[in-house]
């Protein structure tokens, strides 16, 4: 911290930062009963193909290529609902497994793509939700699989990826176990939510037998307002970083696909290591902190998004002054990515959403960020966590829940399926 004052008796802000008695109030949701969670960020392969009138629900996004659909996008525009879940694997052996991610397949590609609806049976979720047609709406479906995978049940302990763990808590979190890791992710994203939970219901009666709900989380991104990125629930624009690596030669090569040479196992090239962090915003605090407080603490300009040490748009490059009185040092951008001689530059390709929940038991208005990103190594996130850990933000957030994964390769075409590569 700073040399910033507290938040006084009477709760109004001095000049400066985070009250000391806020790092006290993350007792009060110990206890409390957690409802389904999850997240979501999405988008397609690098492909040059953009969504085809989507508005109508017509568009279909490519299911097939060496990169999952849902991680990025052109033009790097997520859909604007997603639901994150994770399972935990009920299969008894190799062959079951592989027959889950068959299943998997085949699924999610009918569903990306579209199709007359499925008659109502025992494998069918049978809703009609989307009436006799199953419209592909942007759809995409991103798997995942956890560092508990590699476990004793399916042999494939010498086959886990280099950096994949089971996601620990960091020191400012509150995790409830309920909602934390899995042994398989699916991002969903799509334009609407109907398509979404068609999909979801579709995926887990075709699978049910071989792998169980262990959480998920409905995710929303709002427009821009009025433009540039959207704004998460704090008020700022969200995922601002992203164009470093999109602009960037061979930018998602560099930082986020597995490929050799490398530590990594051979099977995981084209993948990456998926993030994802259920994080509540404390909104009622945040609000009462003046405006020009909320960007010392962020490092930008609320409306603009711009950089406080000036630019023209929230892309304008951040420039650090060596005496951290603009960009303060605990401020979120200067920890995020300190730009130092230690550490250069961090690039992690977000795709979060906000999400809503029902009011928590103790009255608090449980809304946050549905944060998900990718990158080419997990451990430039946890290095990241691990700085933030002293950020200014901390008082006005609390972790519950998420996990690390492993987004597997893409389908390569209709003889693929995925997770091949690692089940051969």
């Amino acid at each position: 911290m700073t040399d910033e004052k507290p938040l006084s008796p009477q709760g109004g802000w001095s000049d400066g930062g985070c009250p000391a008695n806020f790092f006290a109030r993350r007792s009060f949701l110990q206890g409390t009963v957690a409802g389904l969670v999850g997240a979501a960020g999405g988008n397609l392969l690098d492909t040059d193909a953009a969504f085809a009138d989507t508005a109508s629900g017509t568009g279909a996004v490519p299911f097939h290529g060496a990169h999952q659909s849902g991680i990025i996008t052109p033009p790097q525009t997520p859909q604007p609902r997603a639901i994150f879940a994770s399972f935990d694997v009920t299969a008894k052996n190799r062959a079951e497994l592989t027959d889950l991610f068959h299943t998997l397949t085949s699924r999610a590609r009918f569903l990306t793509s579209g199709g007359p609806a499925p008659k109502p049976g025992p494998r069918s979720p049978g809703s009609g939700l989307l009436g006799n047609t199953v419209v592909p709406d942007g759809l995409t479906v991103t798997v995942g699989v956890g560092a508990s995978l590699f476990d004793h049940r399916f042999g494939l302990a010498d086959r886990k990826p280099a950096e994949l763990v089971t996601m620990s808590a960091f020191i400012h979190d509150h995790l409830n176990p309920a909602e934390c890791n899995g042994d398989v992710s699916l991002q969903l994203c799509a334009n609407h939510s109907d398509v979404l939970l068609n999909a979801l219901l579709d995926l887990q009666a075709q699978t049910k037998g071989a792998m169980r709900l262990r959480w998920s989380i409905d995710g929303f991104r709002p427009p821009s307002r009025p433009s540039g990125t959207p704004r998460d629930l704090l008020g700022f624009h969200d995922d601002v970083a992203d164009h470093f690596i999109s602009d960037a030669k061979d930018g998602f090569n560099q930082f986020v696909w597995v490929h050799p040479p490398g530590p990594e196992p051979a099977w995981t090239t084209g993948g990456t290591y998926q993030v994802i962090r259920i994080v509540q915003f404390h909104l009622a605090a945040w609000d009462q902190v003046p405006e020009a407080q909320q960007e010392k603490i962020i490092g930008r300009h609320k409306v603009s998004g711009i950089p406080l040490n000036g630019g023209t748009n929230e892309n304008s490059p951040v420039v650090y002054d060596p005496a951290g009185k603009v960009i303060a040092f605990n401020s979120h951008i200067r920890l995020a990515n300190p730009k130092t001689a230690q550490v250069p530059a961090v690039h992690i390709w977000r795709r979060s959403y906000q999400y809503m929940r029902a009011p928590h038991v103790n009255g608090q208005l449980d809304a946050g960020h549905a944060f998900c990103c990718y990158q080419r190594r997990l451990r430039t996130y946890i290095d990241m966590q691990q700085r933030l850990e002293n950020e200014m933000l901390v008082p006005f957030l609390t972790p519950t829940g998420g996990g690390y994964f492993f987004a597997l390769p893409g389908v390569a075409d209709d003889h693929d399926h995925y997770a091949r590569t690692l089940l051969t």
